[in-house]
């Protein structure tokens, strides 16, 4: 479908222990590399993703209106895993209790909060493959399982 709007600044990202969200566990070094990794979103990673995401992502500018009133973007973070050599990620999403919290005039359906919650879980998860991909040289002893979940 895509999507045609501005790219947005990417996410500052802030000392934070992943371990407290509930959709991530991290073991191990706890050096997140936070600082290089914004300065790769900075340097071009952001930029990227974002295209690849808007080329694909299913919301409309209504939905993506609705995630750029309430700040959801500037709520990503992004983090290195050195266990599982890999670059985790936390992505904002609509609470299951929006209706009470009124969040935005235009949020009127469960059918917007689950579809865009999913893209923005779409979102980070490009981002951390063009990090990967793209950007990250970090060398690491550990050989992760092949049944890793994804964050």
């Amino acid at each position: 479908m895509g999507l045609d709007v501005d790219t947005p600044e990417p996410p500052e990202l802030e000392a934070f222990d992943p371990n407290e969200y509930e959709d991530a566990e991290v073991v191990g070094d706890t050096d997140f590399r936070r600082d290089e990794i914004e300065d790769f979103l900075h340097d071009g990673a952001w930029d990227c993703a974002f295209g690849e995401w808007t080329d694909h992502t299913d919301l409309d500018t209504d939905d993506y209106d609705i995630v750029t009133d309430i700040g959801l973007i500037e709520r990503f973070d992004f983090f290195w895993d050195s266990h599982a050599d890999r670059v985790g990620y936390h992505a904002p999403g609509l609470p299951e209790d929006w209706k009470q919290h009124d969040l935005h005039p235009d949020l009127d359906s469960w059918g917007t909060v689950s579809s865009i919650n999913a893209e923005l879980t779409e979102l980070g998860q490009i981002v951390c493959d063009v990090l990967k991909d793209d950007y990250i040289d970090w060398e690491t002893d550990y050989e992760p399982p092949e049944d890793l979940p994804d964050f």
